[in-house]
């Protein structure tokens, strides 16, 4: 068998090995797509997806009338921005200190122990945060022993946002740093030692050296996270709230949730849920976009 015929062969397998992957898509995520069509009917499950009346805009132009929608968008885009602001920043911090770790052992198991909770489900997760911010959990326990007032972390309409914030950054930032830190190591060392000898202290090679040596991938990751602002994250958020921090905690995952499935309003959930992922394509071609103009490299 020749060179042309052995790659032909290692192509087909390569195409063979996404078959079960392609399969899995097709069933879970595009045929589901046939549901789009609710959004413009007024459905009814007897009467099924072909046989129910349509009606148009009629629930986008409700949902605009409503005036609790942009308070739900407005906590969406708040939650969503801090965990992508907070989050890369703290990712890209962790990075640039775990790399001055000269320790191999200490520094993979640093890694590791960050890496872990990336793994579990908020399900699990969510247990543990009850646990250490409800009324009785360890967080007032410690403060309600130096003589201070226990906080509602949980009911708090002030508080609630940012403890989801902080939460998934703790989270996640583990994931990301291990993105980050590989393009460290992909900047030359000779930049680092010219800079070293011509005086810099370690602030400067960061900040000049690292730093623009990260640039390319930071602003890949940055463009790749504006598709996820109106998707503050349902899975967490559901597991922790509470109609006390409706007000500020509730997002457009849990709001189509509970009128479209609790409530049974199934056409106007789906609207809601349409138009979040039009916003969501276009940020994504958007910042597919500016990920050419600036890195010139592409997500897809």
């Amino acid at each position: 068998m020749n060179k042309k015929s052995r790659l032909s062969c290692t192509g087909r397998s390569y195409h063979l090995m996404m078959i079960p992957g392609m399969v899995f898509l097709i069933i879970f995520s595009y045929i589901p797509m046939i549901g789009i069509i609710m959004a413009f009917q007024d459905f009814i499950p007897a009467k099924g997806l072909f046989h129910s009346k349509f009606v148009g805009l009629k629930h986008f132009t409700y949902m605009f009338q409503l005036p609790d929608i942009w308070k739900i968008v407005r906590n969406t885009m708040g939650i969503a921005l801090g965990k992508i602001i907070l989050g890369t920043i703290v990712a890209i911090a962790f990075s640039i200190l775990l790399n001055e770790i000269r320790i191999k052992f200490f520094k993979k198991t640093v890694q590791t122990i960050v890496y872990l909770p990336h793994f579990l489900s908020w399900v699990v997760l969510a247990s543990v945060v009850v646990n250490m911010f409800n009324l009785d959990g360890s967080i007032n326990q410690i403060l309600a022993g130096f003589g201070m007032e226990k906080i509602n972390f949980l009911g708090s309409n002030k508080i609630f946002p940012g403890l989801m914030v902080g939460t998934d950054v703790w989270k996640e930032f583990g994931y990301s740093s291990v993105i980050y830190l590989a393009a460290i190591t992909a900047i030359d060392p000779g930049l680092h030692e010219a800079a070293a000898i011509d005086g810099a202290s370690w602030w400067k090679r960061v900040w000049h050296v690292t730093l623009p040596g990260m640039m390319p991938i930071i602003l890949l990751m940055a463009a790749m996270s504006l598709t996820s602002i109106l998707s503050a994250g349902f899975d967490q958020i559901f597991n922790l709230y509470s109609p006390m921090v409706y007000e500020t905690g509730d997002v457009l995952d849990t709001y189509v949730y509970r009128i479209g499935l609790v409530g049974r309003q199934y056409s106007f959930g789906s609207a809601v849920g349409l138009l979040r992922s039009l916003v969501g394509m276009i940020l994504l071609l958007s910042a597919n976009g500016l990920t050419q103009k600036f890195t010139d490299r592409k997500i897809f």
